[in-house]
């Protein structure tokens, strides 16, 4: 079976299955962008709740940084190469139709005939250089996934290797001498291995540099799956035309990366996305503005930006550096092993056989932690666990504000921070609101 493909069968078989391919090519790609299309908005709106929940998930935020280049390269490649498969369709028909160029039937200037009959060519050159983008666009798209799953395997590992060996230790251990040698060498291997990338493999040109790239090429080779896609990759480097594609390709795909960050400035001194403050109120610190599917509350956020009831509520985002500080303000809750994190339901023990004592003392110390002040005056809070009607996890509270006078208020909501052994109060958010009562 190893040695099926040296068959002069098999070999045929390649042969026209090579010619017939386009038929193929259009058939995936016109399920793969159905496809893509319905599957990218549920992706952004997933990616966003995870950025505003602030819940620092890295293993999900990556999954889905994954899955959103990936429906981005494909959406934008197999477009492209839909449309330069209908213009190859077109031109089989127009040459069934009117065979190749004449350029004698034109009756252009010698100048104009010359130059057109070197720099056009014949019709058959023109298809047959269509083909060739249609089929080298269609397999690079695929190997473009494998290099953005490449790029974050490698933040992967850097992030693990700091978690399991950086994360809370001194120079006293051991571990963190290990984990100091493996960081150096996989960040040391990233650059060699960028290196040989852009310079279409100058590494392994050189006999010298060679040897010391090996264990580096060796070891990256597992770590980014490139054994996979080896085979590909080589193909396209030892074929001109499709290793300047790709080089071609590479500044498209930055000049539209840098295009989508693009926006359109209309003031001199607000950019019109800044957090609120007292001369701004950005709809994502007021819970009834959020109406598309996407929005999400930043960090903070009341009820509403216009208060007609004698009250107001403050919702604060769940986040895993809040639970990090209560810890230090109350060591007594920090539990011998830390349960965050990615568990399964078979095996994990259920917060509902925490006590309520416990749980009363984390809300307790929250509520000494956070603070919110109207105007000037401190008022009286008692948070509590929440959840928007969106499904945000997080710490809610109502203040009574029937005493305010009408008009524009500024709600601030601070925090206490331990500083180098001093305790210090920050500024978390400052929003505008007007009061209005019925």
């Amino acid at each position: 079976m190893s040695e099926e493909y040296n068959k002069p069968a098999f070999k045929k078989l390649l042969d026209r299955l090579q010619e017939e391919s386009w038929q193929l090519e259009l058939l995936i790609s016109g399920f793969a962008i159905f496809g893509l299309f319905s599957a990218y908005p549920a992706l952004e709106l997933k990616m966003a709740y995870h950025q505003a929940q602030s819940d620092n998930n890295l293993f999900f935020l990556l999954i889905l940084l994954v899955a959103l280049s990936a429906c981005s390269i494909l959406i934008f490649n197999l477009l492209l190469h839909v449309l330069l498969r209908g213009l190859w369709i077109g031109a089989l028909g127009l040459r069934y139709v009117s065979g190749d160029i004449d350029y004698d039937t034109l009756n252009y200037s010698t100048r104009f005939h010359n130059y057109l009959k070197n720099k056009v060519g014949s019709f058959d050159k023109y298809i047959a250089r269509l083909e060739n983008y249609c089929s080298i666009i269609f397999a690079v798209t695929f190997l473009l996934i494998f290099y953005v799953l490449a790029l974050v395997l490698i933040v992967g590992a850097i992030a693990l290797i700091i978690t399991l060996f950086l994360n809370d230790h001194t120079f006293k251990e051991v571990s963190t001498y290990i984990g100091v040698a493996l960081l150096v060498f996989v960040v040391v291997g990233m650059v060699l291995t960028f290196i040989d990338f852009i310079t279409l493999g100058f590494l392994k040109k050189k006999k010298w540099i060679s040897k010391v790239y090996f264990p580096f090429y060796w070891c990256f080779s597992i770590i980014t799956l490139s054994f996979l896609y080896r085979p590909l990759v080589y193909n396209f480097l030892d074929n001109k035309f499709g290793k300047r594609l790709s080089l071609f390709l590479v500044p498209i795909y930055i000049s539209l990366i840098w295009m989508t960050s693009l926006y359109y400035n209309k003031s001199n001194y607000f950019n019109f996305i800044e957090p609120s403050a007292n001369y701004v109120a950005n709809s994502s610190n007021y819970e009834d503005m959020l109406i598309n599917d996407s929005d999400f509350i930043n960090n903070i956020a009341i009820n509403s930006k216009v208060i007609n009831d004698p009250y107001i509520k403050v919702f604060i985002v769940f986040d895993k550096f809040i639970e990090d500080e209560i810890y230090l303000f109350n060591p007594s809750l920090e539990p011998e092993e830390d349960s965050r994190g990615i568990r399964s339901e078979i095996s994990s023990i259920s917060t509902n056989s925490i006590n309520n004592k416990l749980k009363r003392d984390y809300l307790d110390t929250f509520n000494t932690i956070y603070s919110v002040e109207i105007d000037s005056t401190l008022y009286k809070t008692d948070f509590v666990l929440g959840k928007t009607t969106k499904k945000q996890n997080g710490f809610e509270t109502y203040i009574g504000i029937k005493t305010l006078n009408e008009g524009k208020h500024l709600i601030h909501v601070k925090r206490k921070e331990i500083k180098e052994a001093d305790t210090i109060t920050k500024t978390e958010a400052s929003i505008p609101f007007w009061y209005y009562p019925n």
